[in-house]
Order: C-alpha cells, then sequence, then structure tokens
C-alpha cells in the first residue's frame, strides 16, 4: 500500500470556526480547531446544553481554559459573519434549516471526518455498511496493531478522529468506521482501502431516499484512484452493481457462491482465489470465535482489507484465531438455568437483527422494539423461521412490529408487551426454558428509552448477570 496523500492545508489560524454540536465529534472537532490557532464558535440547538460542562470538557482536553463562544437555542445568525468555515457532527442533518443557511452564505460545510483528515497524517482504511462496520473495524484494526507499529481506530465505532489526528505519524495506519452521516460531509477524505461490507435500507428518515443513502456509502470511494483498492459484497446488490463504476481496484467477497477472484465461503470453509485457482485460508467453526454468516462476511472483509494494506496472509489469519466478538454485537453474556443469553443491542435495523436471529441455533425468546426510524419489519419477521418462541416488545415501535408480526402469521399469543425495559427482561426469565436462548435484538435504535444502544446493551448484561446460577 503506497503512502498517504497530500492534503491541501486550510488557513484557520486566528479565523473563527463554527462547530455544530457538543458530543464527542463536536469537543473533538473544537479541540483540533483550538490547538490549530482557530477561535471555535460552538453551537448547540439543545436549550438545555450545560454551557459550563461543555467548557469543563474542553478544558480537561485542552490543558486550559477555552477561547470557545458557546450558542445554545435557536441558531443566531449573527454568528456567521465572517465565518468561512464549520465544521457539522454527525447527528446533524446536512438539510437542517441553520447548515442550507450557512451554505447560503457561502461557508464550507465539513464534517469531523473531514476536519481531522485534514490535520491527519498516514495511510487510512475506512470501513462502511449497513451492518457489520464495528465488528470489521475492530478486527482490521486489531489486525493492523499486530503487525504496524503505529495504528489508530477512530470514527464511528466511538473514538473521535480528531482525537487522534494530532498524534499520527507518516507511517500511521487509521483504520475508521465511517457511518453514512459522516460520509455526507467529506470533500477530500482519500482512503488508501475502503469497504462497503453491503446497504439495505436504514437511516431513512435522514436520507429521506434509498438513492441518497446508497449515494453516501458509495462516496467514501469518492477520491479513490486504480491504485487504491475497494472491498465490496458480492452477494448485495448494491455492492456487487457498484463495483463495475468503482473507481478503485475491487475485491470481492461472498458468502454465497465461489467465486474466480476474491475471498468466498464454501461449506465451513473460507477461500482465496485468484483467476480460478483457490487458497483455503481457514474454517469458521474451528478457526473463528465469531458466530453467524454476518461474522463469516465480516471476516472476509477484514481478510481482503488487510491484505490490500499489505498485511502478510499468516499474519491476518492468526490475529482472526484470536479475536472476540465485539461487545453489543451477538455477544454470548451467560448462561443462567440452561439459557444462554446474548446481548445484540447494537442491532438498530432489521438487517442487523436478521442476522441475529439466524445465528440463533434453539428456540428463542426475543426482545424488539425502540425508536422508530421509519423501518419495515415483514423482512424481520420472517426470518423466525419458527425459531422465535416469544417475541417480548418495548418502545415507540412495539405496535407497529405486532401488527407486522400478526400479518406475517406470527401468532398474536406469543407477544408479549412490556412498559419497561426491566419488564421485558423479567418477561423473558419467566418464558424461557432450559436449552432456550434470550436474545436482545431489537431491530429500533435505542432513543426515547436509552441515549444509546451501548447503555441499552449494558442494562441487559448486568440484569444477566445478577441471575441466579
Amino acid at each position: 500500500m503506497g503512502k498517504g496523500i497530500e492534503k491541501v492545508m486550510i488557513n484557520i489560524r486566528e479565523q473563527r470556526v463554527i462547530v455544530v454540536g457538543t458530543g464527542k465529534s463536536g469537543i473533538g472537532s473544537a479541540v483540533l480547531l483550538e490547538k490549530n490557532g482557530a477561535l471555535p464558535v460552538i453551537y448547540d440547538g439543545n436549550e438545555k446544553t450545560d454551557t459550563e460542562a461543555v467548557k469543563a470538557s474542553l478544558r480537561e482536553k485542552l490543558g486550559h481554559e477555552t477561547a470557545a463562544v458557546i450558542h445554545v437555542g435557536v441558531f443566531p445568525k449573527e454568528i456567521t459573519e465572517g465565518i468561512e468555515l464549520a465544521v457539522l457532527s454527525p447527528g446533524v442533518p446536512v438539510d437542517a434549516d441553520f447548515v442550507v443557511y450557512m451554505r447560503e452564505q457561502g461557508i464550507h460545510i465539513w464534517g469531523e471526518v473531514e476536519l481531522a483528515y485534514h490535520f491527519a497524517k498516514g495511510r487510512v482504511l475506512a470501513i462502511t455498511g449497513t451492518n457489520g462496520k464495528t465488528t470489521t473495524t475492530s478486527l482490521v484494526g486489531q489486525i493492523m496493531q499486530e503487525y504496524y507499529e503505529s495504528v489508530y481506530i477512530v470514527g464511528n465505532i466511538g473514538n473521535p478522529y480528531t482525537d487522534a489526528a494530532p498524534l499520527m505519524r507518516g507511517d500511521t495506519v487509521s483504520v475508521a468506521e465511517i457511518s453514512s452521516f459522516q460520509l455526507e460531509t467529506i470533500e477530500e477524505f482519500h482512503p488508501q482501502v475502503s469497504a462497503i461490507l453491503n446497504i439495505t435500507p436504514d437511516h431513512l428518515n435522514r436520507h429521506h431516499t434509498m438513492e441518497n443513502y446508497v449515494a453516501a456509502k458509495e462516496a467514501v470511494t469518492r477520491n479513490q484512484t486504480k491504485d487504491d483498492f475497494c472491498i465490496l459484497n458480492y452477494e448485495n446488490d448494491y455492492t456487487r452493481a457498484f463495483g463495475d463504476r468503482c473507481p478503485a481496484r475491487v475485491v470481492y467477497f461472498s458468502s454465497g457462491q465461489r467465486l474466480e477472484n476474491g475471498l468466498y465461503c464454501e461449506g465451513e470453509e473460507i477461500w482465496l482465489a485468484s483467476d480460478g485457482v483457490s487458497q483455503r485460508l481457514l474454517n469458521v467453526k474451528t478457526d473463528m470465535n465469531l458466530v453467524g454468516m454476518c461474522n463469516v462476511e465480516n471476516v472476509m472483509a477484514a481478510i481482503g482489507i488487510s491484505m490490500s494494506a499489505g498485511v502478510p496472509m499468516k499474519n491476518i489469519l492468526a490475529t482472526i484465531r484470536r479475536f472476540v466478538a465485539v461487545e453489543h454485537r451477538i455477544e454470548y453474556v451467560a448462561t443462567r438455568k440452561g439459557v444462554m443469553y446474548y446481548n445484540d443491542s447494537k442491532a438498530t435495523n432489521t438487517d442487523a437483527a436478521i442476522q441475529g436471529i439466524k445465528a440463533m441455533d434453539r428456540p428463542t425468546v426475543l426482545i424488539g422494539g425502540g425508536y422508530d426510524k421509519g423501518s419495515t419489519y415483514d423482512d424481520w419477521i420472517h426470518s423466525f423461521d419458527g425459531k422465535v418462541k416469544k417475541l417480548v416488545l418495548i418502545g415507540q415501535t412495539r405496535d407497529k412490529i405486532a401488527e407486522c408480526a400478526v400479518e406475517c402469521g406470527f401468532p398474536r399469543e406469543n407477544i408479549l408487551f412490556e412498559e419497561t425495559f426491566e419488564a421485558a427482561l423479567d418477561a423473558c426469565v419467566r418464558e424461557s426454558r432450559h436449552g432456550d436462548a434470550v436474545l436482545l435484538s431489537p431491530a429500533c435504535a435505542s432513543w426515547g428509552m436509552f441515549p444509546n444502544y451501548e447503555v441499552r446493551g449494558c442494562q441487559f448484561k448486568d440484569y444477566v448477570k445478577k441471575l441466579e446460577e
């Protein structure tokens, strides 16, 4: 893999820069800007934002008092005067009224990823897709850390890219999990290796159309050339079709058929093919600690990314054999009274939740429901395939899911409604028997009941661990 791309640097010293959002990304952006001589003007539309807490976070990261000015509530248009650059946190819609206004004023709109990229050094491996990003990013990150000296795992995985950017060197490898929200605001971001793991309907309340969502995912390759690599899923209609117009060299992986070139799974074996000649790499049962076909795909993608990044195959396979499941993604928690408990809280859409169901090999009591992102649930219900014995529903979507389940033939008497998460967990204990599984795989976001899916998953695990053996 070649050297990092030379980037056009921008002059921000002593310039005011608007930063939108006060979460991890917003704080990271403000700190990076201030460390490089800019004067951050921070805006958060939530009028309940604790400005003193924001200043304390900035002070802790800077090591001194911040020069940032903070505005909350209604967007004050006067702050845009003389501003040339605004940096959006990923959760801020690019079509929000105040963002449109800033763009009309000629203000350049970046995201946290684009800002970090301009100050980072080294090479970038960027991983996107509807599902599997975190597991694949974590695995690739571990492979890189065990082979290269300077490695940072950043992005949507929870480690702001802006935090790591100042620490990077010319020989650094950055492994970045990149969401569709983050890809909406890139300009020069240029990974030497990219991956689009899959594309299925998600976040349509944000992107409005499937075409917009697909375009956002494909944008990860926008600045790539034939000197770069893009790893694509051959079994996904969107990513397979994109291979024909992808600007980078394509490496396909397939869980459904033998490929002449690329990675594929046949039976229990993963193979690497080149011009029709195949080399066996590993057995998915004996050489992996991950379960489910979704994770077989994640492992194949990780192999494709890592070999494109210059890591020898023997090193890649050695790390895969040691790698364990990412927290909150089909994560085995414990067995209590013969019932196996799995935390799949990261399944915030139906496609991810389908993978959780597929990974179960026993009668399952399933917890579903949460925040409504405008999804439909038919495919998820059909994936139950006789495996789900009870469906315990919570949150905003519970009636919508129940109605869909009944229409799809799932017995109404096997659906339970609970008002609280703890009540849902109590119901799971009541309804499960020795030899069953209890699976938290909600197919919905956690908002409304929890700050994020991590808190939801941790509460599930805490509850399970307190159950009697």
